[in-house]
């Protein structure tokens, strides 16, 4: 084995990075989407050092990228290391640069899918071409799977795989991918990398009311509208509870650790504010939520319809899906029907043994004052689709960012970029994890 360029493998990810942000696969939702330009480049850089792929059609233009890397112990259960190739529109309008121009200035590397995930993709794609440069052969063997469609369900990636191929994903028990790994600086300066441990489930709830159609001018006590406006304001408004997880606990604790407040199970908002805009998405893992989102109602100004209908976005905390569902049964009330329109599961998995320590391990070699925390995420990866074969998943696409950097805001936000000096710290965490796990 030959020495691992470290500034080659910088460079090289850099460069993979911005030619990624600039093929647009946007995907518009609702099977409408194009991952065929951006698979055949994964599978052309994957090629030209000798890594076969296998390309794997799932619907007109949606394609995944799936190869697999001999380790040196094949006895072993293997990784999957995964990425997600689509990424959502952007209004170029709004941006002050090309939104896919792979454009760098001032530090940063701008562009969509900078940060959600064609970061990731890069650094995978950058470290593998080293390992065969090098002559390189990791410890176990590694499974690299680019999916389509993880934007809008999954149902032409993860989903689909892991329905019709699964056995891709035989004698894999363990993966990586996206959220994770990410530096969020604290009150005390603390620098913490936070690790996806834990994801909230899903309930996209439909709520109907029925009435009496009528006159607009007329009195009617069964105006479907109002009652389900009425059902909509309860629900929207209400206080959930706050709920300690497993992986809360250790993160709220640490928290409270490092910064010297107490830490109460049954309240952790006190300590939101020393995680700056980090609370935008932590504040929603404390408890259930349920986000009224869409109203349908009515076709005339003076007609009273018989029915009106309202999207409601649930989420639940792992082990926590039977509260959500009574509550806003509860808070709805019996005159309006509730039905499941999307539902997906929360995970949960232990912050211990030898995936989690080789991503401390990693992190510290290049920044020993990093502190590796678990965190519950309020969104969902291809982890889910994963787990259905037993695969354990972890968010670790690592990168260090700026004390002062809105990191959450990026995602799928305007103006998205990455650090160039955080992704160059980021691919060489992955490749340093990746030769120890």
């Amino acid at each position: 084995m030959e020495a691992i360029d470290l500034a080659l493998l910088e460079a090289e990810c850099i460069s993979i990075c911005q030619e990624m942000i600039r093929i647009p696969s946007v995907n518009h939702g609702e099977g409408v989407g194009d991952e065929r330009a951006i698979a055949s480049y994964v599978a052309e850089k994957l090629n030209e050092v000798g890594i076969a792929c296998e390309l794997i059609v799932t619907g007109e233009n949606r394609v995944n990228v799936v190869a697999k890397i001999g380790g040196a112990d094949t006895s072993r259960p293997g990784l999957v290391v995964h990425g997600h190739l689509d990424v959502v529109p952007a209004n170029a309008d709004d941006w002050s640069v090309d939104p896919f121009g792979g454009v760098i200035k001032d530090g940063y590397l701008w562009g969509r899918g900078a940060v959600d995930m064609k970061d990731m993709d890069a650094m995978i794609i950058a470290t593998v071409r080293a390992w065969k440069r090098a002559n390189y052969k990791p410890p176990r063997n590694i499974l690299l799977v680019f999916f389509a469609d993880e934007e809008a369900g999954s149902e032409y990636g993860s989903r689909y795989l892991v329905k019709n191929r699964p056995e891709i994903f035989k004698g894999y028990n363990e993966a990586i991918s996206e959220v994770g790994g990410f530096s969020v600086t604290i009150t005390g300066g603390h620098r913490l990398y936070f690790i996806e441990g834990a994801q909230k489930g899903i309930n996209w709830l439909q709520l109907k009311a029925k009435g009496e159609a009528g006159h607009g001018s007329f009195i009617n006590p069964k105006n479907a509208v109002t009652k389900l406006a009425a059902a909509v304001a309860r629900i929207g408004s209400y206080e959930w509870p706050q709920i300690e997880t497993k992986t809360g606990a250790k993160f709220w604790s640490k928290i409270a650790e490092l910064t010297g407040e107490k830490y109460d199970p049954k309240n952790p908002r006190p300590l939101l504010k020393h995680i700056g805009e980090a609370a935008r998405m932590l504040g929603a893992t404390i408890q259930n939520t349920a986000n009224p989102t869409m109203l349908n109602a009515g076709y005339k100004a003076n007609v009273i319809p018989q029915q009106a209908t309202a999207v409601v976005d649930g989420r639940f905390l792992p082990g926590y899906e039977d509260e959500l569902l009574e509550t806003i049964s509860r808070l709805a009330g019996d005159e309006i029907e509730i039905e499941v329109l999307v539902r997906d599961k929360a995970l949960q998995v232990d912050f211990e043994g030898p995936l989690v320590d080789a991503m401390k391990a990693a992190l510290a070699k290049f920044d020993p004052e990093g502190i590796p925390v678990p965190y519950l995420m309020s969104g969902g990866t291809d982890n889910k689709a994963l787990s259905d074969l037993g695969i354990i998943g972890y968010g670790f696409s690592p990168v260090k960012l700026p004390p002062d950097l809105d990191f959450f805001a990026l995602f799928h936000g305007v103006d998205e970029r990455i650090p160039i000096d955080g992704l160059k710290f980021g691919v060489k965490v992955l490749n340093e994890f990746l030769q120890n796990s």
